[in-house]
């Protein structure tokens, strides 16, 4: 019976230890649940967090990818941009410069067909043509070795002209016939007014306005020449003494006085002398 109740207090013992155990055991497991469900909380936050990080650095990388290509595709644009501008620059030069091009060779084409042509005229020496074609032919392109020999030709042409118009001139006034004289001195001097023969156009122009009925026209024209220092003596006292001719028929009588008394004092051996003291001395009592 002893053993009986040593045994049941064995046992009631080991239940009484076995139940602190299972309590104990209990208590841990609830302790270690707490700590499981708290470190469950704080990965989930960090999770969670780690997820925003994320998707944030995914966003600014996306941001930044497209800034970055955004950038790239304005720097291709500019680029492209520019190089086109400056090929439509180049084209529109290249195209200027080849439209010039052909404009000079066409008048060049032009130009040579004129010169030709020209050439042939002062080859069949039409002079008058020739003067008168010269104005329009040296606007064409021609070379300066075309242009320099026109340049020679018309001149000669111009005084070939101015003689033959003042030949005719000489003749008409021979025949008295001034207005026709007149006419064709005042072509010599529109063909070449600085000629070597100019001095002696003016001279016989002045005395075939006096002569047919112009002496206020033969005045400005005579009057220009007699104090001219480039011109011969011969001419000088002949130019004087229509001067004094066309004042006095002019009826100015104070200029014809001083043209006899210039003729008398310039020219003291001209054969003109002794007509000039006779009118001198004619106004003087007259006038």
């Amino acid at each position: 019976m002893r053993e009986f109740d040593d045994e049941l207090r064995e046992i009631r013992q080991e239940i009484v230890e076995s139940r602190g155990l299972i309590i104990r055991t209990n208590n841990l497991v609830n302790t270690l649940s707490a700590d499981l469900k708290s470190i469950a909380k704080r990965q989930h936050t960090y999770e969670k967090r780690l997820s925003w990080n994320s998707a944030t650095a995914y966003v600014v990388f996306v941001i930044v990818v497209f800034a970055a290509l955004k950038l790239a595709w304005n720097a291709r644009v500019d680029a492209v941009r520019a190089e086109t501008e400056t090929r439509t620059v180049e084209s529109d030069r290249l195209r200027k410069e080849a439209r010039e091009f052909q404009r000079r060779d066409e008048e060049r084409g032009r130009g040579e067909l004129k010169a030709f042509a020209y050439a042939e005229l002062i080859r069949q020496k039409k002079s008058v043509d020739v003067v008168e074609q010269f104005e329009a032919i040296k606007k064409e392109a021609l070379s300066k070795t075309e242009l320099a020999l026109f340049t020679d030709a018309v001149e000669r042409a111009r005084n070939e002209l101015a003689a033959r118009e003042y030949q005719l001139g000489v003749e008409r006034a021979k025949q008295q016939r001034w207005p026709e004289a007149a006419a064709a001195l005042e072509e010599s001097l529109r063909y070449k007014s600085d000629s070597s023969i100019a001095p002696s156009v003016r001279l016989a122009l002045g005395e075939a306005y006096r002569r047919g009925g112009k002496p206020r026209e033969a005045i400005r024209l005579l009057a220009d020449l007699s104090e001219s220092t480039a011109v011969d003596k011969e001419i000088l006292d002949d130019a004087l003494y229509q001067l004094a001719f066309s004042q006095t028929e002019a009826q100015e009588w104070n200029d014809a006085k001083t043209s006899w008394r210039a003729l008398i004092r310039r020219f003291p051996d001209s054969h003109f002398v002794p007509e000039a003291k006779m009118q001198l001395a004619q106004l003087v009592l007259m006038h």
